[in-house]
């Protein structure tokens, strides 16, 4: 019987999952990110062209909007090309350049403040390992590799983030208090105002602001106790909730994150169905 007819007979070959899966979910992120920050960055764009920022501390290149500028523009396009080529150094280059042009604006000074270019940054460099490793390691092992990478990078994140939050301001629900719940126009907060006392308010800010510290606390940590599938879906759903309750806004951060963590959502006869397809492919190709 011929490979192809085997495959026919195969009950998982209609499956779509590939390798190149997990590389798209993290790509989608990234650019739904960079979409979701246009409206800002052209606003921001403006503002550095009209009124030049210079400090010290940033070489002249770093200060440069039109260096910026390219940064965030080349980041899209490699993105796009390394998406669309079905030539693996061509990908590996363009996943390269997506890096390099991440590292320009985590290190510019217009924007190397914003947290969307932080997890950018991440996500990026995992695409670009993940490239780097697609015909080195079985379809098994790459899945087992990426899938702990991602689970590393998303803790990172959450424990960076519970970190900078340990402080007696965050833990009184002071400094969201002040950003949030003063007058943030946004539908959970309204919602609040409209329906709460001040002196309630307050109250609901302070456990509001320590809710988000344990979150943040135990997720990076919690996600290690989990099946590596459960971690991805509970990661990519924290993420999302995260953005819907505070600040949509804060997609352009989370959405990297949330393709990273879909990413490392493999279901095992998904992974048996990629090994299926290798072999079958090299076997094809023997032929």
């Amino acid at each position: 019987m011929s490979v192809h007819a085997q495959m026919d007979r195969h009950p998982l070959a209609t499956v779509k999952w590939t390798s190149l899966t997990p590389l798209h979910l993290t790509w989608a992120g990234m650019m739904l990110g960079l979409f979701w920050k246009w409206s800002f960055f052209l606003l921001a764009d403006r503002v550095y062209h009209a009124i030049p920022i210079q400090h010290t501390f940033f070489p002249q290149w770093l200060q440069s909007a039109t260096v910026l500028r390219a940064a965030y523009v080349i980041a899209a396009i490699s993105i796009v090309l390394a998406w669309i080529t079905e030539d693996a150094f061509k990908r590996k280059v363009a996943s390269a350049i997506t890096w390099l042009a991440a590292t320009v604006m985590l290190w510019h000074q217009g924007s190397y403040n914003d947290m969307t270019f932080v997890t950018f940054w991440w996500c990026s460099l995992w695409a670009f390992w993940y490239c780097t490793r697609l015909n080195v390691d079985s379809a098994r092992e790459l899945q087992r590799k990426a899938s702990r990478l991602s689970r590393v990078i998303v803790s990172v994140v959450l424990l960076g983030g519970a970190a900078g939050k340990w402080t007696p301001e965050y833990w009184s629900g002071e400094v969201l208090w002040e950003i949030y719940f003063v007058d943030r126009d946004f539908w959970v907060f309204n919602w609040l105002r409209s329906t709460f006392e001040t002196e309630t308010l307050r109250t609901i800010a302070t456990a509001y602001s320590r809710k988000v510290v344990l979150v943040e606390a135990i997720g990076g940590l919690g996600i290690w106790l989990l099946p590596p599938r459960w971690a991805a879906i509970i990661g990519a759903c924290v993420f999302t909730f995260i953005a819907l309750f505070s600040n949509f806004m804060l997609f352009s951060v989370l959405c990297p994150l949330i393709g990273l963590s879909l990413a490392g959502w493999i279901p095992s006869k998904l992974q048996s169905e990629t090994d299926f397809r290798n072999a079958t492919t090299a076997e094809t190709v023997e032929a």
